[in-house]
């Protein structure tokens, strides 16, 4: 009875937390929901009128939508492989002894906490700027001629940006999974005559397999809602040439004025977010069941 109780109690406490985070989630999407079911333009105000799934179809074939989708999978994919690598690689490094090793994994970390449109806006004009980047006057020094990377390699410069913010937090759960290894299998499979290869081929990769998959999870549902990285340096071009999925509900809603169609391209991002997430989540648990 008192058990009964004591659970009784436990669920009324918490009911306002979850009810305040079911609306939190809920209204917005209802009401994202019911405007994408209208033709409502911002510049017709008072003019909306039941369109049914209208907007969905425009939306979806529309030559922007396929461009998009495919940027933001190779937006999410390429910092994946930067991150996940650069981490790994960074995670070893820092895992070794070394004088001031403290500082350099702060110093390592630090990016992780910089808002994404001000890494952005360093990236845009102390590094990429043709003119006084740092890589222009590297360039210049060399006797090359600068490359304007945010117009000639505009997807693959946000994936440098955007990887660059990510990869301390990489590095950091690498780094974390990495001191929970054993060290006397190390130092058995060291004095058997394994290599420096071999111990890492078989014992730290099987070893981190479950951070990595952490590392992916995580990343993935963030860099799939990726905006101020790319609203900050190319707003979305030249043309859609880095326009990803969040872009181009903003541009839908808030630059050509059309809430009807930038929310049924909202609906269509949730949906895909979703999909991506219960993939990801089955993957992940089938590796920690195994």
């Amino acid at each position: 009875m008192a058990t009964r109780h004591s659970r009784t109690a436990a669920r009324a406490m918490v009911s306002p937390a979850v009810i305040l985070l079911l609306a939190w989630m809920i209204v917005p999407l209802g009401m994202t929901l019911y405007f994408s079911l209208l033709r409502y333009n911002l510049l017709m105000p008072g003019t909306e009128s039941w369109t049914g799934l209208d907007n969905y179809y425009y939306f979806l074939t529309d030559p922007s939508f396929f461009a998009a989708l495919r940027n933001t999978l190779v937006l999410v994919l390429g910092v994946l492989a930067i991150t996940v690598l650069g981490g790994t690689g960074l995670a070893l490094l820092l895992d070794q002894p070394f004088w001031g090793q403290g500082i350099v994994r702060v110093l390592v970390i630090a990016p992780f906490f910089v808002m994404p449109t001000v890494s952005a806006l360093v990236w845009k004009n102390m590094f990429m700027n043709p003119v006084n980047g740092m890589f222009a006057h590297i360039a210049k020094a060399l006797g090359l001629q600068p490359f304007d990377f945010l117009s000639q390699a505009p997807l693959a410069s946000i994936i440098v940006i955007v990887a660059w913010q990510w990869l301390p937090f990489a590095t950091l759960i690498l780094l974390t999974a990495l001191q929970s290894l054993d060290r006397e299998q190390q130092e058995a499979a060291e004095m058997d005559g394994a290599s420096v290869l071999s111990r890492f081929i078989y014992l730290t990769v099987p070893h981190l397999t479950r951070a990595v998959t952490v590392v992916i999870l995580i990343q993935t549902i963030f860099l799939l809602g990726i905006f101020a990285e790319i609203l900050v340096t190319t707003n979305g071009g030249p043309g859609t040439a880095s326009t990803n999925i969040t872009y181009l509900v903003y541009a839908q809603s808030l630059l050509n004025y059309d809430v009807g169609g930038g929310s049924a391209g909202g609906i269509v991002a949730v949906v895909l977010a979703n999909i991506v997430a219960i993939f990801l989540m089955r993957i992940i648990g089938k590796n920690l069941d195994a």
